[in-house]
């Protein structure tokens, strides 16, 4: 077993690293949503900047006077959303492997200062079933949540 929380737990450190590498490590949190049912892969991830919660292309919003500025490129953007997918896709093996349930949502929260790193898991369907609801919505409804 502890082969399995290990490999899971290193495929969630890659997924905040590859954030923090995003934001060139000048962030207070990072915040990643990744998602997976029936066979809809998605993620994104969201900051907390000067006591500022700021989207990931959004970042240069939280810069203060005198801060350089940040590469918010969508080319960037999309390599960090490819390898978090690629994670997900590996959690997705790992889980068959194991024989254990696949999350359908994570929602990782890392605190830099503390080093404090907090995982939440959802196993039923959170938006598939709906006709209206995608991964985005759930995502700027976790966004809207964290951020008032």
């Amino acid at each position: 077993m502890k082969e399995f929380e290990d490999k899971f737990s290193e495929l969630q450190a890659d997924m905040i690293s590859i954030c923090m590498e995003y934001v060139e490590d000048r962030a207070d949190k990072v915040y990643v949503y990744a998602s997976c049912e029936e066979g809809v892969i998605a993620s994104r991830f969201f900051y907390l900047i000067n006591n500022k919660y700021v989207k990931s292309h959004k970042l240069n919003d939280a810069v203060e006077i005198g801060e350089e500025r940040y590469d918010v490129s969508a080319e960037r953007g999309f390599m960090v959303l490819d390898i978090i997918n690629d994670n997900i896709e590996k959690i997705q093996v790992l889980c068959k492997e194991y024989e254990r349930d696949m999350p359908t949502e994570m929602k990782l929260i890392y605190d830099v200062k503390s080093r404090n790193f907090k995982a939440e898991y959802k196993y039923d369907l959170v938006y598939t079933h709906d006709e209206i609801k995608t991964a985005t919505h759930i995502f700027n409804e976790w966004f809207e949540e964290i951020s008032n």
